[in-house]
């Protein structure tokens, strides 16, 4: 498995090289990739995540808001640089899609852009306004909604068509295209009680079920794939083991939900129906928890693993950050509606957990843009 085209940066090249080689500034975005907006969600989970923590302390929502308004600030500017590199490197713009590893993070913007979405209505209200706040979060979700179905449809159809790939090919980076639906399903759920109610709420309710059953069912192919590369391959490069952490996004984001969807069906659906999809989201909550723990022990011994063997820093390693970040939206959904301490506690610890791996990866990706320019930096020309 080609690894070229996602991870980026030579630790060897001096910053001031790189920067003085620059014919123009526009070549900054020369070699720009979808997988750039993990940060993204990456940052926006940080924030969403601490706004329904069970455990809130002064300054943590302030904090959060903070957190959020760098998410949309990074949204803005990365759009812009996107547009850009389309104008100006239309050529290698064009061709991520055929690359069997990057066409895969197509699945990054729309997951970049409801996660903003979701923020704004969260925290972002508390500057903007109610009103505002939903305005904004319902564009940002039907913007990345129709962009994660897209690539739901196109980059698996690509895959099975186009993409040349060896028995050893099945990487967490296979989930990114197909779990944009999972996060709609989540997010839209926080937009049901501005529907009128009725039909239109109604019709959402029930359509966020649909996106989370297109991506469930779709994400446990791909998560056996993995699985069985795993074990007949063996962990492979060791700068794309972050990307194991991937699996735990669609299990998490599943986790998160059903507990919110249970959480609007009293406002949307009758009292029975309500009950049944609570007593539903607490079952498979749990169930799908216990999943996430293996695969957290798995996916750490392994990281361990490669850590002591070196592990070299790539944007592969925003896959510490959004991952990590639904589980802990979904214990704080389990959290709400199971009251169970313990409960409250694991999602605490893992949000600690989160905010840790979050300033460490942007701390290197800060070094690595900004100050030595290595992520910036296109793959040498070919000998």
């Amino acid at each position: 498995m080609s690894t070229s085209s996602i991870v980026r940066g030579n630790p060897a090249r001096p910053h001031s090289r790189f920067f003085q080689q620059l014919e123009h500034p526009g070549q900054i975005v020369s070699n720009l990739t979808p997988n750039w907006f993990a940060s993204i969600m990456g940052t926006g989970i940080v924030a969403t995540a601490a706004a329904s923590l069970p455990l809130q302390f002064p300054g943590l929502r302030t904090a959060a808001t903070i957190v959020w308004v760098i998410a949309a600030f990074l949204l803005l500017a990365l759009t812009v640089a996107t547009v850009l590199h389309w104008v100006r490197y239309r050529q290698t713009a064009s061709r991520h899609h055929l690359d069997p590893v990057i066409s895969h993070f197509y699945g990054a913007p729309p997951m970049a852009i409801l996660t903003v979405g979701a923020g704004t209505l969260l925290l972002g209200k508390d500057w903007i306004g109610l009103p505002a706040a939903i305005g904004v979060d319902w564009t940002l979700w039907t913007i990345g909604t129709v962009l994660g179905l897209g690539t739901a449809v196109l980059v698996p159809y690509l895959a099975f068509t186009r993409h040349e790939t060896e028995p050893d090919a099945a990487f967490g980076g296979w989930l990114m295209p197909i779990v944009p639906p999972m996060v709609s399903a989540s997010t839209g759920a926080l937009l049901i009680p501005s529907v009128t109610a009725g039909q239109a709420r109604e019709t959402l309710l029930w359509a966020c079920y649909g996106l989370f059953g297109l991506s469930l069912l779709a994400s446990v192919i791909v998560i056996t794939l993995i699985w069985s590369r795993l074990a007949q391959h063996k962990v492979g490069a060791a700068a794309m083991v972050p990307t194991l952490w991937i699996v735990l996004g669609p299990v998490g984001q599943s986790i998160t939900a059903v507990n919110l969807l249970a959480g609007d069906a009293a406002i949307t659906v009758e009292p029975s129906i309500a009950q049944a999809l609570l007593i539903v989201a607490l079952v498979y909550g749990f169930a799908m928890l216990g999943f996430a723990s293996l695969w957290t022990a798995i996916a750490g011994l392994i990281t361990i693993r490669a850590v002591r063997a070196h592990l070299p820093f790539s944007l592969t390693w925003w896959s510490f950050t959004f991952p990590i970040g639904t589980v802990v939206t979904g214990l704080n959904g389990l959290a709400l509606h199971s009251g169970l301490i313990v409960v409250q506690l694991m999602a605490v610890t893992s949000y600690a957990g989160l905010v840790g791996a979050w300033l460490l990866v942007a701390a290197r990706t800060f070094h690595g843009s900004v100050v030595r320019g290595t992520l910036l930096a296109p793959p040498p020309p070919p000998t």
